[in-house]
């Protein structure tokens, strides 16, 4: 009679044979890394909460993208930072705006060698640090914001991304820029949408990272979702794909596993995931304190997040692949 008790064993016997027979690998080409690029910077700044992750000069950019190249990371979202904010973002659909500029950059540098996305969003660019602009009560007005959303995506378009990246969670963004976007001209821009991003208090080193401060100590609650609920999470992804996304997200990535592989058992769209900046630092933290392999656990995680079903990982970590991945890279 065959023995097939010890088959498990037999099949984590060598690190070979338990890589031969992995459900999922984690790549290079498995992410896309933020950027972030702050207008007139003289000198890239290392963000406080983000260790190892800078507010970047166009000239430090560039620098980091090559890095990134080099060792197999050929997409980028980039996140401007702007030195003027005002209460409609401006700066977001200004032609010379920063996002505009780094993006046209990339571009000329690296040519069709890389996928270029940019975050679509006025949380950055205003004055009062919400995504959308304001009505004469405060509340954020979804139907205007769309409007300004629509010329983001075209001077977005203009300089030469590839996809654009509505976070705002407005009502019916993906729709409204996917029409301002083919009937301008730019069909070949996709979509890649953020349809699930929980109201979430894993943003907080971001924040940091694009210097927003969101007026009178309000929050986000009411446009982003609620992290009790699930259904919605479905809803908020169909509907995207049925305007236009061609790329579908759940943000963050770790504590909404269930949410990612319930939509992978959904839709056949590619999915990405974000592993946002609190993951990031909490994991950083621990690992300068002693309290855990910084590495070990950030790698874990990420084939955590691929074993759920994303397709793409929007990562801090893709800046660190090479002592992350070693000789696998």
């Amino acid at each position: 009679m065959t023995n097939v008790s010890k088959r498990p064993r037999r099949l984590r016997a060598s690190q070979v044979i338990r890589d031969l027979i992995a459900d999922v690998t984690v790549g290079p080409n498995d992410f896309v890394a933020p950027l972030f690029i702050k207008q007139n910077a003289v000198s890239p700044v290392e963000i406080r909460s983000m260790p190892g992750i800078y507010q970047h000069t166009l000239e430090s950019l560039l620098k980091e993208a090559d890095r990134l190249f080099s060792f197999g990371v050929r997409s980028f979202m980039i996140f401007g930072i702007p030195t003027h904010k005002d209460p409609l973002g401006s700066q977001a659909y200004a032609r010379d705006g920063i996002t505009q500029v780094a993006i046209s950059t990339l571009k000329q540098h690296f040519g069709g060698s890389v996928v270029v996305m940019a975050d679509l969003c006025l949380d950055e660019f205003t004055d009062h640090g919400h995504c959308g602009i304001l009505d004469k009560n405060g509340y954020v007005d979804n139907d205007a914001t769309l409007e300004l959303y629509g010329e983001m995506a075209l001077a977005q378009a203009g300089a030469g991304v590839d996809f654009v990246g509505p976070s705002g969670m407005m009502d019916s963004q993906v729709g409204a820029i996917r029409n301002t976007l083919d009937n301008s001209g730019f069909k070949e821009v996709g979509i890649i949408a953020y349809s699930v991003k929980y109201a979430s208090s894993y943003y907080g080193p971001f924040r940091d990272a694009v210097d927003v401060c969101i007026a009178d100590g309000g929050d986000r609650k009411t446009y982003q979702q609620d992290f009790k609920n699930s259904k919605d999470a479905i809803v908020e992804v169909e509907l995207d794909i049925t305007e236009g996304a061609d790329i579908v997200m759940v943000k963050p990535a770790g504590a909404y596993l269930d949410v990612l592989a319930r939509i992978r058992d959904r839709v056949d769209v590619p999915i990405a995931a974000y592993q946002v900046s609190g993951e990031y630092s909490m994991i950083k933290a621990a690992n300068a304190l002693g309290y855990l392999d910084g590495n070990a656990v950030a790698l874990e995680q990420l084939y955590a997040i691929k074993r759920a079903g994303a397709d793409l990982i929007l990562s801090y970590f893709a800046h660190e692949l090479p002592e992350l991945l070693g000789n696998s890279l």
